[in-house]
């Protein structure tokens, strides 16, 4: 009845009653009597009824599904149910049940459970008594109980074998109330393994659960689940493995100063190897363009919605976020396609679960961030203002928005698997969206989109590769006529696009490195080579090596350096004079020291160090560097 239009002609008692069984059921009401209740009348003057003061007419049945006869006047109602009769609505009879379509019981709710009572129309007063009774009795334990059951249900058929299902929860059902009432959330799954465990020798399984390996986090675990119920459906058990991964582990610095692609693969990978676990499920984003040898993509799941999100508490689009806002985004694919739209905002990472980063949206640590549209879906969150980006305009990631499920190479499982999970159509495009980044040879934390598409029986692909600065964006597209399961042709279509981009420059903003558009300084007081300026050159920054300060002023004609690394005391000592121009203009950039001795100098002449190496190894001192440099971007 929600929405739906029903008339009640009648302002007494048994209207009333009628009343507000329509509201709770969602129904527009409209009361059609001269006189009514205090308690309508109220209803009316609050706008939660409408109400005509005059006796019933014909018409006033127009655009109703239900209308209800309630008056003490016989001839009137059966007037009503003549007029419902004509015009096919169906009628209630509060005089003559007989007479009507339908009676309406005494409804009594607890939470998700419902209790109706009907006399059959010969005593409304009875039935409501009968009612009351029992809500003495259907408490708010029946309740908390019901919805203990809705969630055992949930974890029974994720991981129960179907022949255990109906025994598993009559056993639940069969619980002393006040035990349903107050099992905590937290003990559920232990409540149903504990459960099949008793139950096994009466309802042996056919079948020994598999193991499944996630991450932890809450998103994770909620994908992780669906999957294991689609399993599930298809006789298939599991239980869960949960690894709390490096990329989960370490907070406190951004994805790419971790140093991996893998970041949230590798871990669950080695619990495959050590056959700890028989699959593992992935957000398809998050895995590398070419899997180990030993690895395979057994299946992959529908697509949720793959576009970015823009959040925001308090402006209403990307577009409307002032010059200089914050925002924050822990994806370097994001970060450049934004900064190419506004380069004039701050782009920040944003680390922790997708709740967590909401949280510090609204506690006003960002004025916005970005976030994919299926995470939020998946996990019903949203903020205030979430937005998402055209497809145009913020690529998606390579498969963002589906499940990967990963298993070892040759296992039988695996057909079995991609039986039960893989969805076809987003099998081929995922698959021309990883072929696309396998031959830009690029990892999950490139700055690489990609999203493919399907439309009247044909593939469409769009790809992207940015500059970490934002500076420039290459951007393709092709499509094809093709089936879906063609996984050659689609793979392809991929490759091919990948190479249109590789022509219009991509291959060289790929090789810029994480430290594109970086200047460093480095003083020298040795001729032979540096190791340490091939090390940073690799990830592309630019390397200025001078031996003293005039040096330093030519070689870097002008421009100020995002960083000066100093491997010795001596080399502090050959740019003081730099050094000393550098306060004058009022400039500071980062300071790094390799070792004690060259941090102490460096602090004698009034620039202390930002970053020391743990170590004095090559090594150490440029991961320092970098990590650091990366983390203070922006």
């Amino acid at each position: 009845m929600r929405g739906r239009r029903a008339v009640v002609v009648g302002g007494g008692n048994v209207a009333e009653w009628k009343v507000r069984g329509l509201l709770a059921a969602g129904a527009q009401v409209v009361v059609v009597a001269p006189r009514v209740t205090e308690p309508l009348a109220a209803l009316a003057e609050a706008g939660e009824i409408v109400r005509h003061p005059r006796p019933f007419a014909e018409g006033d049945l127009a655009g109703a599904v239900l209308a209800f006869a309630a008056t003490d006047d016989e001839t009137v109602n059966a007037a009503v149910v003549a007029d419902a009769r004509a015009n096919g609505v169906l009628v209630n009879d509060a005089s003559s049940a007989g007479r009507g379509d339908f009676a309406t019981p005494a409804v009594h709710r607890a939470g998700p459970l419902t209790v109706a009572v009907d006399s059959g129309g010969l005593s409304p007063s009875f039935t409501k008594r009968v009612r009351d009774e029992l809500a003495l009795q259907f408490d708010a334990r029946y309740a908390r109980a019901a919805a203990t059951l809705g969630a055992l249900r949930e974890r029974v058929a994720a991981v129960a074998p179907l022949e255990q299902r109906a025994a598993l929860m009559r056993h639940f059902a069969a619980r002393d109330i006040d035990e349903l009432a107050a099992m905590p959330a937290g003990a559920i799954e232990h409540e149903v393994e504990r459960a099949a465990d008793t139950l096994a020798g009466v309802v042996p399984s056919r079948a020994q659960p598999l193991v499944c390996a996630t991450r932890a986090s809450k998103l994770a675990l909620i994908q992780t689940r669906a999957v294991m119920a689609a399993l599930a459906t298809a006789g298939i058990p599991s239980t869960v493995l949960e690894i709390t991964t490096r990329g989960d582990a370490v907070q406190d610095r951004s994805i790419a100063a971790i140093g991996s692609d893998n970041v949230f693969v590798t871990e669950l990978e080695l619990a495959l190897r050590e056959r700890r676990a028989d699959y593992a499920v992935h957000s398809c984003k998050d895995l590398p363009s070419t899997l180990a040898g030993d690895m395979t993509l057994a299946a992959i799941t529908a697509r949720e919605d793959a576009r970015d999100a823009y959040c925001s508490e308090r402006y209403p689009t990307f577009d409307a976020l002032p010059p200089g806002a914050r925002v924050g985004t822990s994806s370097p694919r994001r970060r450049a396609q934004l900064r190419a739209l506004r380069d004039d905002l701050v782009y920040d990472d944003v680390r922790g679960n997708v709740d967590t980063r909401l949280r510090k949206l609204r506690d006003g640590e960002y004025a916005a961030i970005v976030l994919a549209c299926a995470g939020l879906n998946r996990l019903g969150a949203r903020a205030t203002y979430t937005v998402p980006f055209a497809i145009d305009a913020l690529t998606p990631a390579v498969g963002q928005g589906a499940l990967g499920i990963e298993a070892r190479a040759g296992d039988p499982l695996v057909r079995r698997l991609d039986a039960a999970l893989s969805d076809p159509a987003t099998s081929t495009a995922v698959r021309a969206e990883r072929a696309f980044l396998r031959t830009l040879r690029g990892g999950c934390q490139a700055p690489i989109g990609c999203h493919a598409v399907w439309s009247a029986g044909r593939l469409r692909i769009e790809g992207a590769v940015a500059a970490a600065d934002g500076g420039r964006v290459v951007r393709g597209a092709r499509e094809a006529a093709l089936e879906i399961g063609d996984i050659a042709l689609a793979e392809a279509l991929g490759a091919a696009l990948a190479g249109d981009l590789l022509d219009e420059g991509a291959g060289a903003l790929l090789e810029a490195g994480p430290l594109a558009g970086r200047v460093f300084l480095l003083p020298r007081t040795q001729d032979r080579p540096s190791r340490i300026a091939p090390a940073l050159r690799d990830a592309g920054a630019v390397v200025v090596e001078a031996t003293d300060s005039a040096g330093a002023a030519q070689a870097l004609a002008g421009r100020v350096p995002s960083a000066i690394l100093f491997p010795s005391s001596g080399s502090v000592s050959a740019i003081a004079g730099y050094l000393g121009t550098l306060r004058s203009d009022g400039y500071r950039p980062v300071v790094a020291a390799m070792g004690p001795s060259s941090s102490a100098t460096a602090g004698e002449l009034g620039w202390p160090p930002d970053v020391i190496a743990p170590s004095a190894e090559v090594g150490a001192f440029v991961q320092s560097v970098t990590r650091f440099v990366l983390e203070n971007d922006g």
